[in-house]
């Protein structure tokens, strides 16, 4: 069994106006990086669109209805100071949650070993009836519920190694005993959660805080001694990244100091508990990452390392 791919076009046609970091040449850097040689044996697929029953798992009808009738016609439209849509925005953030949703599917299949979902915009911010942060549709969260509806999955687990928390899905999640949530961060920073005394109502949410200038040994402990024992104990049936590569240190959103080898690193640890406790079923999904060098090469590591699996 090799790794899957999942992207589409509509990704790279969601655009939220000039200078904005979340640019589509984010997608096309990511994309380029994943054409070389090292990438022969990608399984390459259209991402499909989401239904809005699947997204609808996550957030409220009205909301989905809400940003689906009123995509502009030309130029952008501001869901939040930080959240803009234009034409395509739509179907892009239908076919990132698609992605997400259809790559489970293949990996429950067992016809991949795991899967990486090359998509924007990201979404672990979305609410469930609010954008946020550059995010729509919460297309991690989407899928752990799809995982369940679909496929029967009892307890589905997401790690965020983004330098964003991930207050979206840790609230999605926060009273659900069969869904857990992992987080790295910088902290104090956007959006202001993830202390490390959030714990969910069932002690479903492991958070990690980082201080500006962290790097590799602040997060390779803070994972080893706090999330990944924490999510070998939720012994999950399917495991889900929001992969976020905006603590890497040329990252001009953030102050943490990560680089590819900690990401390499991250990535097997990760692989290790889904293949102990999960039959090594996983799917990663794009979130942050907003220096394109940086961003390219980090992404590249982190499905050399899927790859191999």
């Amino acid at each position: 069994m090799t790794t899957s791919l999942y992207t589409h076009p509509d990704c790279i046609a969601h655009d939220p106006g000039p200078h904005h970091p979340e640019r589509p040449d984010r997608l096309r850097a990511v994309l380029a990086a994943l054409e070389g040689p090292d990438f022969a044996t990608l399984v390459r697929h259209d991402a499909p669109k989401a239904e809005v029953a699947q997204i609808a798992l996550n957030h409220e009808a009205w909301y989905v209805e809400a940003v689906l009738a009123n995509l502009p016609e030309r130029g952008v439209v501001h869901l939040d100071a930080d959240t803009a849509i234009s034409p395509r925005s739509g179907d892009a953030a239908l076919r990132a949650a698609g992605a997400v949703c259809a790559a489970i599917d293949e990996v429950m299949a067992g016809t991949v070993a795991n899967s990486f979902c090359a998509v924007r915009p990201p979404g672990h911010h979305a609410e469930a009836g609010r954008a946020m942060g550059f995010c729509v549709f919460n297309s991690v969260a989407v899928g752990a519920k799809h995982a369940r509806t679909a496929h029967g999955l009892k307890r589905v687990a997401v790690l965020d190694f983004d330098v964003h928390h991930g207050n979206g899905t840790q609230n999605s999640f926060w009273d659900d005993a069969a869904l857990f949530y992992g987080s790295s961060h910088q902290s104090p920073f956007y959006p202001g959660s993830g202390a490390e005394d959030e714990r969910g109502t069932r002690d479903n949410i492991a958070n990690v805080e980082l201080s500006a200038g962290a790097g590799s040994k602040e997060f390779r402990a803070g994972w080893t001694n706090r999330i990944l024992p924490a999510l070998d104990r939720f012994q999950p049936d399917l495991v889900i990244i929001s992969a976020g590569f905006d603590a890497h240190d040329d990252d001009p959103l953030a102050s943490l100091c990560l680089h590819e080898d900690d990401y390499t690193w991250i990535t097997g640890e990760i692989l290790k508990i889904a293949k102990s406790r999960a039959g090594g079923r996983l799917v990663s999904s794009l979130e942050g990452g907003y220096d394109l060098g940086a961003l390219a090469a980090s992404a590249a590591a982190h499905v050399r390392v899927l790859m191999a699996a």
